[in-house]
């Protein structure tokens, strides 16, 4: 059996969890998600808890176990806490502001990125050099913060680029450290 998958997940004053057929829905202060799940799972709902439940013993729903379970604990955490990624950029003239919902990037090139924000996710710009992605659904959180630093991944030599606040980066010698 799924480690993950038979923990019960907490459900917190102030949160509502529904289920449609296969929709889970999930209320909270901050907002409300919703995702379809598998039918190889079934959701045991009391007041105060939920609980993953498989419906056969099939590689497929064993598959989906703990997967399903941590999906909708990530939907509870986001409508209580939310998600939040924090992004750093480093460079010589590299820069970022927002102008309303796009955020505006100047990264070395000969434009500027204008960045189109998802709905539901809000950037906080700091000092024009750290960013700080937030919203309550971690997957689009983590899809809209990778999509900011592809546009200038950090390389090697220098360290210049968009990174994320915890990443490390390899440096290289360059063509003079090679004794």
């Amino acid at each position: 059996m799924s480690r993950i998958g038979k923990q019960p997940i907490e459900i917190p004053t102030g949160v509502k969890v529904t289920v449609d057929n296969l929709l889970v829905t999930v209320a909270g202060p901050k907002g409300t998600l919703s995702r379809n799940i598998l039918d190889v799972v079934t959701l045991d709902i009391t007041d105060k808890s939920l609980s993953v439940k498989r419906v056969d013993d099939s590689i497929k729903s064993r598959a989906a176990h703990g997967l399903t379970r941590t999906l909708i604990n990530n939907m509870v955490t986001g409508v209580t806490k939310g998600f939040e990624r924090a992004l750093e950029i480093n460079g010589v003239g590299y820069r970022a502001e927002m102008k309303g919902d796009v955020l505006a990037l100047s990264l070395g090139y000969s434009h500027p990125i204008n960045f189109q924000l998802p709905k539901g996710i809000t950037v906080e710009v700091d000092k024009m050099t750290k960013l700080l992605v937030k919203g309550i659904d971690k997957e689009l959180v983590g899809q809209t913060a990778a999509k900011i630093r592809d546009f200038r991944s950090p390389e090697p030599y220098k360290g210049k680029g968009v990174k994320y606040a915890d990443e490390v980066i390899l440096r290289k010698a360059g063509k003079t450290g090679k004794k």
